[in-house]
């Protein structure tokens, strides 16, 4: 399965508004790598931010990054 890199604008109520796809690639590294750079050369305004999925197809990683999720929980020991 690919990795697919995208911007994302969160929404007001923090879901996700708005994605723009940006490239795919087949290894982890390879995006992570592009990510990286991405975010030292080009910082994005606001609220955006870049964002790495791994899917099967790139329906389903815009899908996976529209679903709202729980911030997780901090143990003590944790921190």
């Amino acid at each position: 399965m690919p990795y697919y890199l995208y911007i994302v604008t969160p929404g007001d109520t923090g879901t996700v508004r708005s994605l723009e796809y940006l490239d795919q690639f087949d290894k982890f590294k390879a995006a992570k790598n592009e990510a990286k750079r991405l975010r030292a050369e080009a910082p994005l305004e606001g609220d955006q931010y870049y964002k790495i999925m791994f899917a099967e197809d790139q329906s389903a990683a815009e899908q996976r990054l529209k679903e709202h999720r729980e911030p997780t929980i901090v143990k003590e020991w944790e921190k």
